[in-house]
Protein backbone atom coordinates (compact mmCIF):
# COMPACT_ATOMS: atom_id res chain seq x y z
CA UNK A 1 0.00 0.00 0.00
CA UNK A 2 1.10 3.65 -0.95
CA UNK A 3 1.96 6.12 2.11
CA UNK A 4 -0.46 8.76 2.02
CA UNK A 5 0.96 12.31 1.01
CA UNK A 6 0.73 15.45 2.89
CA UNK A 7 1.32 18.42 0.80
CA UNK A 8 0.78 21.55 2.83
CA UNK A 9 0.17 24.95 0.98
CA UNK A 10 2.79 26.94 3.57
CA UNK A 11 5.69 26.55 6.08
CA UNK A 12 2.90 26.47 8.94
CA UNK A 13 1.35 23.82 7.65
CA UNK A 14 4.80 21.68 7.06
CA UNK A 15 5.35 22.83 11.03
CA UNK A 16 1.61 21.37 11.89
CA UNK A 17 2.65 18.21 10.00
CA UNK A 18 5.85 17.28 12.01
CA UNK A 19 4.61 18.57 15.58
CA UNK A 20 1.71 15.94 15.00
CA UNK A 21 3.98 13.06 13.82
CA UNK A 22 6.31 13.67 16.57
CA UNK A 23 3.37 14.03 19.08
CA UNK A 24 2.21 10.56 17.65
CA UNK A 25 6.09 9.12 17.75
CA UNK A 26 5.00 8.33 13.31
CA UNK A 27 8.29 8.64 10.92
CA UNK A 28 7.54 10.71 8.10
CA UNK A 29 8.73 10.45 4.75
CA UNK A 30 10.25 14.28 3.54
CA UNK A 31 10.74 14.93 -0.01
CA UNK A 32 10.06 17.59 -2.56
CA UNK A 33 9.05 16.86 -6.09
CA UNK A 34 9.86 13.11 -5.26
CA UNK A 35 12.84 13.28 -8.35
CA UNK A 36 15.04 11.47 -5.91
CA UNK A 37 13.09 8.53 -4.45
CA UNK A 38 15.49 5.84 -6.05
CA UNK A 39 18.51 7.22 -4.29
CA UNK A 40 19.41 5.88 -0.47
CA UNK A 41 17.59 3.89 1.79
CA UNK A 42 13.83 3.68 1.26
CA UNK A 43 12.17 5.18 3.89
CA UNK A 44 9.32 3.30 5.65
CA UNK A 45 6.67 5.67 6.96
CA UNK A 46 2.84 5.22 6.77
CA UNK A 47 2.91 9.30 5.10
CA UNK A 48 5.00 11.39 2.84
CA UNK A 49 4.98 14.87 3.36
CA UNK A 50 5.70 17.28 0.59
CA UNK A 51 6.99 20.61 0.19
CA UNK A 52 5.59 20.48 -3.48
CA UNK A 53 3.46 23.13 -3.15
CA UNK A 54 5.56 25.88 -1.15
CA UNK A 55 6.86 27.20 -4.67
CA UNK A 56 7.53 30.79 -5.99
CA UNK A 57 10.44 33.15 -5.98
CA UNK A 58 10.63 34.78 -2.60
CA UNK A 59 13.29 37.67 -3.32
CA UNK A 60 15.58 38.06 -6.25
CA UNK A 61 18.14 40.73 -6.19
CA UNK A 62 20.55 40.50 -9.04
CA UNK A 63 22.69 43.76 -8.34
CA UNK A 64 23.42 41.69 -4.89
CA UNK A 65 23.61 38.20 -6.18
CA UNK A 66 20.85 36.74 -4.24
CA UNK A 67 17.94 34.42 -5.08
CA UNK A 68 15.46 33.27 -2.40
CA UNK A 69 13.00 30.57 -3.66
CA UNK A 70 10.46 28.29 -1.38
CA UNK A 71 11.83 24.63 -1.51
CA UNK A 72 9.13 23.26 -3.70
CA UNK A 73 9.75 25.68 -6.58
CA UNK A 74 11.22 23.54 -9.40
CA UNK A 75 14.70 23.95 -9.95
CA UNK A 76 14.35 25.10 -13.54
CA UNK A 77 12.11 28.00 -12.47
CA UNK A 78 15.04 29.66 -10.60
CA UNK A 79 17.26 28.86 -13.48
CA UNK A 80 15.25 30.73 -15.62
CA UNK A 81 14.67 33.36 -13.68
CA UNK A 82 18.28 33.87 -13.36
CA UNK A 83 19.00 33.38 -17.03
CA UNK A 84 16.69 36.57 -17.43
CA UNK A 85 19.20 38.48 -15.90
CA UNK A 86 22.70 36.62 -17.30
CA UNK A 87 22.71 34.86 -14.07
CA UNK A 88 23.37 30.98 -12.54
CA UNK A 89 23.93 28.67 -10.42
CA UNK A 90 27.73 28.42 -10.10
CA UNK A 91 27.25 24.98 -8.89
CA UNK A 92 25.39 23.23 -11.57
CA UNK A 93 23.65 20.93 -10.00
CA UNK A 94 22.11 18.07 -12.15
CA UNK A 95 18.32 19.19 -13.50
CA UNK A 96 17.54 15.84 -15.37
CA UNK A 97 18.81 12.86 -16.65
CA UNK A 98 19.21 9.08 -14.93
CA UNK A 99 19.64 10.39 -11.90
CA UNK A 100 16.07 11.41 -11.23
CA UNK A 101 12.24 9.88 -11.69
CA UNK A 102 11.26 9.99 -15.48
CA UNK A 103 8.77 12.90 -15.73
CA UNK A 104 9.31 14.66 -12.64
CA UNK A 105 11.74 18.06 -12.24
CA UNK A 106 13.98 18.66 -9.37
CA UNK A 107 13.41 21.13 -6.43
CA UNK A 108 15.39 23.60 -5.38
CA UNK A 109 14.55 22.49 -1.95
CA UNK A 110 15.59 18.66 -2.88
CA UNK A 111 19.14 20.20 -4.47
CA UNK A 112 20.20 21.79 -1.18
CA UNK A 113 19.39 18.44 1.03
CA UNK A 114 21.28 16.25 -1.03
CA UNK A 115 23.86 18.69 -1.93
CA UNK A 116 23.68 17.88 -5.19
CA UNK A 117 26.77 19.68 -8.00
CA UNK A 118 27.91 18.83 -11.23
CA UNK A 119 30.92 19.67 -12.82
CA UNK A 120 32.17 23.55 -12.04
CA UNK A 121 32.39 21.93 -8.42
CA UNK A 122 35.97 21.85 -8.84
CA UNK A 123 36.16 25.03 -9.45
CA UNK A 124 33.57 27.13 -7.21
CA UNK A 125 32.52 24.96 -4.51
CA UNK A 126 29.17 22.94 -3.61
CA UNK A 127 25.80 24.00 -3.47
CA UNK A 128 26.31 23.92 0.28
CA UNK A 129 29.02 26.99 -0.10
CA UNK A 130 26.50 28.72 -1.92
CA UNK A 131 23.63 28.89 0.39
CA UNK A 132 23.78 32.24 2.35
CA UNK A 133 20.41 30.99 4.60
CA UNK A 134 17.71 28.48 4.93
CA UNK A 135 14.46 28.16 6.77
CA UNK A 136 13.20 24.64 8.37
CA UNK A 137 11.52 22.51 10.85
CA UNK A 138 13.07 20.58 13.37
CA UNK A 139 11.45 17.71 14.60
CA UNK A 140 9.95 19.18 17.06
CA UNK A 141 7.70 21.22 14.74
CA UNK A 142 9.61 24.54 14.93
CA UNK A 143 10.30 26.23 12.55
CA UNK A 144 14.25 27.68 12.45
CA UNK A 145 15.54 30.30 10.40
CA UNK A 146 19.76 30.22 9.78
CA UNK A 147 21.88 32.94 8.04
CA UNK A 148 20.39 35.65 5.99
CA UNK A 149 20.11 37.50 2.58
CA UNK A 150 23.07 38.97 2.32
CA UNK A 151 26.94 38.00 1.36
CA UNK A 152 28.55 39.19 4.65
CA UNK A 153 26.71 36.93 6.66
CA UNK A 154 27.47 36.12 10.02
CA UNK A 155 23.93 35.34 11.98
CA UNK A 156 24.27 32.92 14.19
CA UNK A 157 25.32 28.92 13.96
CA UNK A 158 26.19 27.76 10.47
CA UNK A 159 23.10 25.37 10.27
CA UNK A 160 23.00 26.21 6.60
CA UNK A 161 25.75 23.88 6.13
CA UNK A 162 24.57 21.29 8.50
CA UNK A 163 21.18 21.26 6.71
CA UNK A 164 22.26 20.80 3.09
CA UNK A 165 23.56 17.08 2.26
CA UNK A 166 21.28 16.14 5.51
CA UNK A 167 18.24 14.39 3.13
CA UNK A 168 15.98 15.67 4.91
CA UNK A 169 16.95 13.64 7.90
CA UNK A 170 17.98 16.75 10.50
CA UNK A 171 14.98 19.58 9.06
CA UNK A 172 12.38 19.75 6.71
CA UNK A 173 13.46 22.83 4.47
CA UNK A 174 10.99 25.35 3.87
CA UNK A 175 12.91 28.29 1.78
CA UNK A 176 16.59 28.33 0.57
CA UNK A 177 18.42 31.69 -0.20
CA UNK A 178 21.75 31.33 -2.52
CA UNK A 179 24.27 33.76 -3.83
CA UNK A 180 24.19 33.61 -7.70
CA UNK A 181 27.22 34.41 -9.83
CA UNK A 182 27.18 36.30 -13.55
CA UNK A 183 27.22 33.29 -16.25
CA UNK A 184 29.65 33.30 -19.06
CA UNK A 185 29.36 34.77 -22.18
CA UNK A 186 30.54 31.81 -24.12
CA UNK A 187 32.10 28.27 -23.33
CA UNK A 188 34.79 26.23 -25.16
CA UNK A 189 35.76 22.83 -24.77
CA UNK A 190 39.54 21.22 -25.67
CA UNK A 191 38.71 17.58 -26.27
CA UNK A 192 41.95 15.18 -25.95
CA UNK A 193 41.98 11.82 -27.29
CA UNK A 194 44.08 9.81 -24.54
CA UNK A 195 45.70 6.47 -24.96
CA UNK A 196 44.17 5.62 -21.67
CA UNK A 197 42.69 6.69 -18.25
CA UNK A 198 45.31 7.17 -16.00
CA UNK A 199 46.97 9.63 -18.96
CA UNK A 200 43.50 11.20 -19.10
CA UNK A 201 43.95 12.24 -15.53
CA UNK A 202 47.38 13.72 -16.28
CA UNK A 203 45.88 16.13 -18.61
CA UNK A 204 43.22 16.90 -16.52
CA UNK A 205 45.28 17.64 -13.72
CA UNK A 206 47.78 19.52 -16.70
CA UNK A 207 44.60 21.80 -17.36
CA UNK A 208 43.16 22.59 -14.17
CA UNK A 209 46.86 23.39 -12.98
CA UNK A 210 47.07 25.84 -15.90
CA UNK A 211 46.04 29.39 -15.08
CA UNK A 212 43.75 29.68 -18.28
CA UNK A 213 40.54 29.27 -15.66
CA UNK A 214 39.23 25.59 -16.35
CA UNK A 215 35.73 25.48 -14.91
CA UNK A 216 35.47 21.52 -15.85
CA UNK A 217 37.35 18.76 -16.39
CA UNK A 218 36.29 15.00 -16.87
CA UNK A 219 37.35 11.91 -18.50
CA UNK A 220 34.69 9.44 -21.14
CA UNK A 221 36.21 6.37 -21.25
CA UNK A 222 33.97 5.03 -23.69
CA UNK A 223 33.63 9.08 -25.15
CA UNK A 224 30.58 10.64 -25.93
CA UNK A 225 29.76 9.36 -29.70
CA UNK A 226 26.05 12.00 -29.86
CA UNK A 227 28.74 14.51 -29.98
CA UNK A 228 31.14 12.91 -32.04
CA UNK A 229 33.76 12.41 -29.22
CA UNK A 230 35.44 9.09 -28.94
CA UNK A 231 37.06 7.40 -25.81
CA UNK A 232 38.76 7.59 -24.19
CA UNK A 233 38.68 11.36 -24.30
CA UNK A 234 39.21 14.28 -22.01
CA UNK A 235 37.42 17.59 -22.22
CA UNK A 236 38.60 20.59 -20.17
CA UNK A 237 35.68 23.52 -20.34
CA UNK A 238 37.05 27.18 -20.32
CA UNK A 239 34.08 29.74 -20.02
CA UNK A 240 34.53 33.61 -19.54
CA UNK A 241 33.92 36.72 -22.12
CA UNK A 242 34.23 35.49 -25.57
CA UNK A 243 37.67 37.50 -26.48
CA UNK A 244 38.76 35.74 -23.36
CA UNK A 245 38.12 32.00 -23.80
CA UNK A 246 39.63 32.21 -27.61
CA UNK A 247 42.77 33.50 -26.10
CA UNK A 248 43.35 30.76 -22.98
CA UNK A 249 41.71 27.79 -25.18
CA UNK A 250 44.78 28.54 -27.50
CA UNK A 251 47.02 28.78 -24.79
CA UNK A 252 45.88 25.78 -23.48
CA UNK A 253 46.06 23.45 -26.50
CA UNK A 254 48.97 24.45 -26.95
CA UNK A 255 50.51 23.45 -23.45
CA UNK A 256 48.69 20.59 -23.49
CA UNK A 257 49.75 19.07 -26.70
CA UNK A 258 52.38 16.75 -25.14
CA UNK A 259 48.96 14.94 -23.64
CA UNK A 260 47.91 14.39 -27.07
CA UNK A 261 45.62 15.13 -30.21
CA UNK A 262 43.08 17.98 -29.30
CA UNK A 263 40.06 19.25 -30.74
CA UNK A 264 38.57 22.84 -29.89
CA UNK A 265 34.36 22.70 -29.55
CA UNK A 266 33.31 25.85 -29.09
CA UNK A 267 29.68 27.83 -27.62
CA UNK A 268 26.49 25.90 -28.09
CA UNK A 269 27.96 22.48 -28.96
CA UNK A 270 30.74 23.03 -26.21
CA UNK A 271 27.29 23.52 -23.58
CA UNK A 272 25.68 20.62 -25.01
CA UNK A 273 28.92 18.46 -23.98
CA UNK A 274 28.60 19.45 -20.34
CA UNK A 275 24.59 18.91 -19.87
CA UNK A 276 25.68 15.94 -20.68
CA UNK A 277 28.75 15.36 -18.22
CA UNK A 278 26.21 17.08 -15.76
CA UNK A 279 23.11 14.90 -16.17
CA UNK A 280 25.35 11.39 -16.85
CA UNK A 281 24.50 11.27 -20.35
CA UNK A 282 26.59 8.35 -21.15
CA UNK A 283 23.68 5.90 -22.33
CA UNK A 284 22.84 4.53 -19.01
CA UNK A 285 20.03 1.58 -18.77
CA UNK A 286 16.62 2.37 -17.36
CA UNK A 287 17.52 -0.93 -15.08
CA UNK A 288 20.83 -0.03 -14.06
CA UNK A 289 21.87 0.63 -10.41
CA UNK A 290 24.36 4.05 -10.16
CA UNK A 291 26.83 4.96 -7.74
CA UNK A 292 29.06 7.82 -7.21
CA UNK A 293 32.68 6.72 -6.05
CA UNK A 294 34.67 9.59 -4.53
CA UNK A 295 38.11 9.36 -4.94
CA UNK A 296 41.86 11.98 -5.08
CA UNK A 297 41.93 11.93 -8.90
CA UNK A 298 44.75 9.95 -9.33
CA UNK A 299 43.31 6.65 -7.73
CA UNK A 300 40.20 7.46 -10.39
CA UNK A 301 41.87 5.07 -12.97
CA UNK A 302 42.20 2.15 -11.01
CA UNK A 303 38.68 2.63 -9.30
CA UNK A 304 37.47 2.51 -12.97
CA UNK A 305 39.46 -0.40 -14.21
CA UNK A 306 38.23 -2.62 -10.84
CA UNK A 307 34.56 -1.65 -11.87
CA UNK A 308 34.70 -2.43 -15.18
CA UNK A 309 36.50 -5.65 -14.65
CA UNK A 310 33.85 -6.15 -12.27
CA UNK A 311 30.49 -5.79 -13.83
CA UNK A 312 31.52 -4.19 -17.42
CA UNK A 313 30.21 -0.87 -15.69
CA UNK A 314 29.48 2.50 -17.63
CA UNK A 315 31.63 5.64 -16.71
CA UNK A 316 32.21 8.43 -16.17
CA UNK A 317 35.08 10.41 -14.43
CA UNK A 318 34.61 14.10 -13.66
CA UNK A 319 36.35 16.59 -11.27
CA UNK A 320 39.61 15.68 -12.64
CA UNK A 321 38.53 12.40 -12.17
CA UNK A 322 38.45 12.53 -8.57
CA UNK A 323 34.12 11.62 -8.91
CA UNK A 324 33.48 8.29 -10.11
CA UNK A 325 29.84 7.71 -11.94
CA UNK A 326 29.40 4.03 -12.52
CA UNK A 327 26.50 2.23 -13.94
CA UNK A 328 25.36 -1.24 -13.88
CA UNK A 329 23.81 -3.99 -12.93
CA UNK A 330 21.86 -3.67 -9.42
CA UNK A 331 22.46 -6.94 -7.97
CA UNK A 332 24.46 -7.05 -4.20
CA UNK A 333 27.57 -8.48 -6.52
CA UNK A 334 27.90 -5.46 -8.32
CA UNK A 335 27.40 -3.25 -5.41
CA UNK A 336 30.63 -5.11 -3.59
CA UNK A 337 32.78 -4.48 -5.90
CA UNK A 338 31.94 -1.03 -5.54
CA UNK A 339 32.28 -0.64 -2.08
CA UNK A 340 35.68 -2.71 -2.45
CA UNK A 341 37.03 -0.55 -5.42
CA UNK A 342 36.08 2.61 -3.04
CA UNK A 343 37.38 1.01 0.46
CA UNK A 344 41.22 0.14 -2.08
CA UNK A 345 41.33 3.34 -3.29
CA UNK A 346 40.72 5.48 0.11
CA UNK A 347 37.46 7.02 -0.68
CA UNK A 348 34.19 6.75 -0.43
CA UNK A 349 30.65 6.07 -2.15
CA UNK A 350 27.00 6.63 -2.73
CA UNK A 351 24.32 4.25 -3.81
CA UNK A 352 22.69 7.40 -6.35
CA UNK A 353 20.03 5.28 -8.06
CA UNK A 354 18.53 1.54 -7.20
CA UNK A 355 15.56 -0.49 -6.84
CA UNK A 356 14.16 -0.49 -3.55
CA UNK A 357 15.28 -4.23 -3.07
CA UNK A 358 18.56 -3.36 -3.43
CA UNK A 359 18.74 -0.25 -1.77
CA UNK A 360 17.20 -1.99 1.72
CA UNK A 361 19.80 -4.31 1.33
CA UNK A 362 22.81 -2.89 1.30
CA UNK A 363 24.60 0.03 3.19
CA UNK A 364 24.36 2.98 0.82
CA UNK A 365 27.28 5.15 2.21
CA UNK A 366 30.12 4.05 4.11
CA UNK A 367 30.10 3.54 7.95
CA UNK A 368 31.24 6.63 9.76
CA UNK A 369 33.82 6.66 12.21
CA UNK A 370 32.73 5.91 15.30
CA UNK A 371 33.96 9.35 16.94
CA UNK A 372 32.38 11.28 13.72
CA UNK A 373 28.49 8.78 14.58
CA UNK A 374 28.73 9.72 17.83
CA UNK A 375 28.73 13.58 16.54
CA UNK A 376 26.04 13.17 14.26
CA UNK A 377 23.39 10.69 16.80
CA UNK A 378 23.37 13.82 19.12
CA UNK A 379 23.31 16.47 16.15
CA UNK A 380 19.84 14.72 14.89
CA UNK A 381 18.67 13.82 18.70
CA UNK A 382 19.05 17.61 18.85
CA UNK A 383 17.60 18.76 15.76
CA UNK A 384 14.76 15.35 16.02
CA UNK A 385 14.18 13.67 18.84
CA UNK A 386 11.55 11.57 18.12
CA UNK A 387 13.28 10.46 15.09
CA UNK A 388 10.28 10.98 12.60
CA UNK A 389 12.54 12.80 9.93
CA UNK A 390 13.44 10.25 7.03
CA UNK A 391 13.91 7.61 9.78
CA UNK A 392 16.59 4.92 8.10
CA UNK A 393 17.62 7.31 4.77
CA UNK A 394 21.02 7.26 5.17
CA UNK A 395 21.81 4.21 7.25
CA UNK A 396 19.84 1.46 8.77
CA UNK A 397 18.12 1.99 12.58
CA UNK A 398 19.29 6.37 12.54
Amino acid sequence: MSAALLAPADEAGVAAAVAAATAAREPLAIEGNGSKRAQLRPVQAARVLSTRNLTGITLYRPTELIISARAGTPLAEVEAALAEKGQMLAPEPPSAGCLFAAGTQPTIGGVVATNLSGPRRITVGAIRDHVMGLRFVNGAGEVVRSGGRVLKNVTGLDLCKLLSGSHGTLGVITEVTLKVLPAPETSATLAIRVPDLAAGVRALSAGLGSPYGVTGAALLPDGLPAHGLQGPVAVLRLEDFASFVAYRAGRLRDDLAPHGEATLIEDAASRAIWRDVRDLGIGVAAEDAIWRISVRPSAGPGVAAALTQAFGARLLLDWGGGLVSAAGPATEAAHRAVMQAATAAGGTFTLARAPETLRAAVPVLPEDPPALASIGARVKAALDPAGVLNPGRMRAGA
